[in-house]
């Protein structure tokens, strides 16, 4: 059975992941935890434990369970003192609490939904997030960092050497494919790059290495970033052994899409195939986008891509 790890945070793991599971059940999912906004940030803050919401999405995405059972962890709370909160995370919280181990909660709610594979998050050190950008100022906080709305130069882990979870190294050197992305890139994606540990055994893997690329730009994160934007942005922070493949959409965006996200400031990502060819880098141009109110990657062509690597 093919061994897969995928990388990342946000919405685009789970949409990864949702449609792997049908292919292989053998996935690790490494999750970011330098998520400090919202429900997820209110219960770290409150709670002194690590922030649940995209380990939660990642547990539903790889979850063979009923869909009221989906739609019971996704339920988020609109009124009253819960308001913000999805029960997910708040099941998560209880778990952690009753066993005393964020870790084994994770496992635990994985029985509980019938997950393929595992997810584990990058550390369970209390890592906050901190950007640098090009006018030298700094932002610290995930949730901030978009908000600012400058061009980020860097950004990176306080404390710096944060210790990753032992599953998640053994997974990657065991792994036939190592996928990144797609997710926002400095808030979702590079955290999980900036531990050391992960960055060097996935720098000494055989398994094959697809970066997945964003199809939109995101404000604030990656503003007309081109797809050679997004990977010279990884390298600059994890070096250029941690990618091998290049995977872009090239599916035509439906104009009334492109016209509601242009007024919010995202454009489709530009793929400039020969800069990214240039610098050693395979690129696998596909038809993967998801038509619905929402541009997004469709899982089951995104994970059939992927796949095709293998037959």
């Amino acid at each position: 059975m093919l061994k897969v790890v995928a990388i990342g945070g946000g919405t685009g793991l789970p949409a990864l992941l949702r449609g792997l599971k049908y292919y292989t059940k053998d996935i690790t999912a490494i999750v970011t935890v330098a998520d400090d906004g919202g429900s997820s940030g209110r219960l770290r803050d409150e709670l002194k434990m690590p922030p649940p919401g995209d380990i939660r999405n990642c547990l539903l995405a790889l979850a063979n369970t009923e869909p009221l059972m989906e739609k019971l962890f996704q339920y988020r709370f609109d009124t009253g003192f819960l308001k913000g909160h999805s029960f997910g995370n708040l099941f998560l919280a209880a778990l952690t609490e009753v066993l005393g181990d964020f870790e084994l909660a994770i496992k635990e709610s994985s029985k509980v939904l019938a997950v393929s594979g595992q997810v584990i998050p990058s550390t369970l050190d209390d890592v906050t997030l901190m950007a640098e950008y090009e006018d030298g100022s700094v932002a610290i906080g995930e949730s901030l960092i978009p908000r600012i709305n400058r061009k980020i130069r860097k950004v990176k882990l306080i404390p710096e050497d944060a210790r990753p979870l032992t599953e998640a190294i053994e997974a990657i050197k065991k792994a036939d494919a190592i996928i990144i992305g797609p997710g926002s890139l400095y808030t979702s994606i590079i955290p999980n790059l900036l531990i050391k540990e992960i960055k060097e055994a996935i720098e000494n893997s055989g398994a094959k290495k697809i970066f997945v690329v964003n199809i939109m730009t995101q404000p604030g994160e990656t503003d007309n970033y081109t797809a050679y934007d997004h990977i010279k942005a990884i390298v600059d922070h994890a070096g250029e052994k941690v990618i091998e493949y290049v995977l872009v959409n090239v599916e035509k965006i439906p104009e009334k899409l492109l016209k509601k996200y242009k007024d919010e400031g995202s454009i489709p990502v530009l793929v400039d195939e020969e800069k990214i060819i240039s610098v050693g880098y395979k690129i696998i141009k596909s038809e993967v986008l998801s038509f619905n109110e929402v541009i997004r990657h469709d899982s089951e062509k995104l994970a059939r891509e992927i796949m095709n690597l293998f037959s």
